[in-house]
């Protein structure tokens, strides 16, 4: 469902009817014999509505799966807040004529004043900090922390409450009712939690605990391929043997393809979309490019009973429950590949977290694990998946129509400001993605990406320069801290001319994007066809990929 501008202020006009016929009333003279203590009944009373309509918000919308209730908490605890501020001020004006010394005489000589006060001045740090950029100044974490006070406030106010009227008490009863159910959901969920994160750990322990899984290099068989949407194939990849993997991994990462094609060897990395709960098998999904060599290959050449050369594991872009109570993942295209490694991996472990997916494709027909998708959100009521279709002219069911843009982030997911973010697709998208995160409030430590540049598109810049670079025609390599010099061949990385001199440069993936094989480059110059793992701060320290570095002249590095 859709939470609108229109939705958003028809709420709050609402939410502000009370007070308002309260303050006509007044004017009116209807509010009885003693009219300065109904209006602070009254407005007390608003106030724990108010406030107890805050807390329900979260577990109504996970349990009837309704996000878009999320948009209104922060508006109902900041009317708590003002309802709580009108009662004290008409007790401080009124009531006590706005003599400080009375109010406070008042207030020290009856033990529920003490409480109500209280209660209001712990409701101040939650009213200051509900906006977008003080969640993004204290953290996500933090903010939860601190905002985890509103149900030590709701104590203090059923307390006032209960201590006002003394026999009267059904009112507070009801009040106090309520909340004891929201604080049994929280410890019921919490209990959950712990039970899905013991589940968890008990079912793949070597993976979620491992600081470094295995890296593994050999030969798998494909044992089944499928077609998840138009020139979109999943590979699935199982042990020779027959037997469970000979690697472990984590959901988002990935594993090395090598081949050899016409004569070229061929080195490219693709993300694991399976989960790691499932021992016996691994899957890549594959987009075909018309100008990718190895996608070409793997569709083209590559059957049901071929072997492929695999080094796995590698890469960073991980997730695996423990990290965060709830996750957004956000996709363009084959990006879907390391969240649904994810999605299924906690959906496997009975997660109860709540995750919520954004992907973007052209059309219908192009989304990959529809199928999965929508059978995922329907068997697990804390999977909530949006699709937006770009080229889709008439779209139907489900779907929304256009780009991934904030206010469709916002409706989709309200407290996308204090949630832990991942997003995947191509290196046009995650620029933009990045930026829009930040103007939504999601502080840069709470979001992670990871993204790729399709052969079939422009090609880069660093490509490019890569390409047009001539090298000298007695460029050398010197290896500084083994004290050797090679003859540098025009076709040979760093790490190549390393492995044939038996000089050793760690690396995972040889593709340029894990950065494992980084390398000082001391002198010379190198030529890279892609830059991806290197930030500037790497570029500052004259950082090379090792896997993709050829050298231009007399080179020399630190190895």
């Amino acid at each position: 469902m859709k939470v609108t501008s229109f939705a958003k202020s028809l709420v709050a006009i609402n939410c502000a009817v009370p007070v308002f016929l309260l303050a006509w009333d007044a004017i009116q003279g209807r509010l009885g014999a003693n009219p300065v203590n109904f209006a602070i009944r009254t407005t007390g009373l608003l106030s724990l509505i108010f406030l107890m309509l805050s807390l329900t918000i979260t577990p109504v919308s996970r349990l009837a799966g309704w996000s878009w209730l999320g948009t209104f908490r922060r508006m109902l605890g900041l009317y708590a807040f003002a309802h709580t501020g009108i009662h004290f001020l008409i007790f401080f004006g009124l009531d006590r004529e706005a003599n400080i010394g009375s109010t406070l005489s008042e207030i020290t000589m009856r033990t529920y004043l003490m409480v109500g006060v209280l209660a209001l001045i712990l409701m101040v740090p939650l009213a200051v900090t509900s906006t977008n950029g003080m969640i993004k100044k204290l953290g996500p974490k933090r903010w939860k922390l601190l905002h985890r006070l509103a149900y030590l406030i709701a104590i203090g106010g059923v307390l006032h409450f209960a201590m006002l009227v003394k026999a009267d008490l059904d009112r507070p009863i009801v009040f106090a009712a309520i909340l004891g159910v929201l604080f049994a959901y929280r410890l019921i969920a919490h209990y959950l939690q712990l039970r899905a994160d013991s589940y968890r750990l008990r079912m793949v322990a070597p993976v979620a605990l491992a600081a470094r899984p295995k890296f593994w290099t050999g030969e798998l068989r494909v044992a089944r391929i499928f077609d998840e949407a138009p020139g979109v194939r999943t590979f699935r990849l199982v042990a020779s043997d027959g037997g469970r993997l000979p690697f472990d991994y984590l959901p988002g990462q990935y594993l090395n393809l090598s081949f050899t094609v016409d004569g070229q060897k061929v080195n490219r990395s693709y993300t694991i979309a399976s989960s790691p709960t499932r021992i016996g098998s691994c899957e890549i999904t594959v987009k075909r490019e018309e100008k990718g060599l190895s996608s070409r290959h793997l569709h083209d050449a590559i059957r049901e009973g071929s072997t492929i050369r695999i080094s796995a594991p590698a890469g960073k872009f991980v997730f695996t429950g423990s990290e965060a109570e709830s996750i957004v993942m956000i996709a363009a295209g084959v990006g879907i590949t390391p969240l649904m490694s994810k999605i299924r991996y906690l959906t496997d472990i009975g997660w109860v977290g709540k995750i919520d997916l954004l992907f973007s494709v052209k059309t219908a027909n192009d989304i990959i694990f529809r199928d999965e998708l929508l059978l995922l959100q329907k068997r697990f009521p804390n999977l909530h998946v949006t699709v937006a279709l770009t080229r889709d002219p008439n779209v139907q069911g489900p779907w929304l129509s256009g780009r991934i843009t904030a206010e469709m982030v916002r409706l989709a997911v309200p407290q996308i400001a204090i949630s832990r973010v991942h997003f995947c697709g191509p290196s046009e998208m995650t620029g933009p993605m990045r930026e829009m995160l930040i103007k939504l409030g999601v502080p840069e430590t709470a979001f992670f990406h990871e993204s790729f540049t399709s052969p079939a598109r422009k090609t880069s810049q660093d490509s490019l320069a890569a390409e047009q670079a001539v090298p000298d025609a007695d460029a050398t390599l010197t290896f500084q801290r083994s004290g050797k010099t090679v003859t540098a061949s025009p076709t040979k990385t760093v790490l190549e001319l390393a492995e044939e001199n038996g000089i050793r440069i760690d690396y995972d993936c040889r593709s340029g994007i894990c950065g494992q094989c980084k390398t000082k480059l001391v002198e010379g110059r190198v030529a890279m066809e892609t830059h991806d793992a290197l930030d500037p701060i790497d570029r500052t320290n004259q950082l090379i990929l090792s896997c993709q570095a050829r050298c231009l002249d007399a080179v020399v590095v630190d190895a």
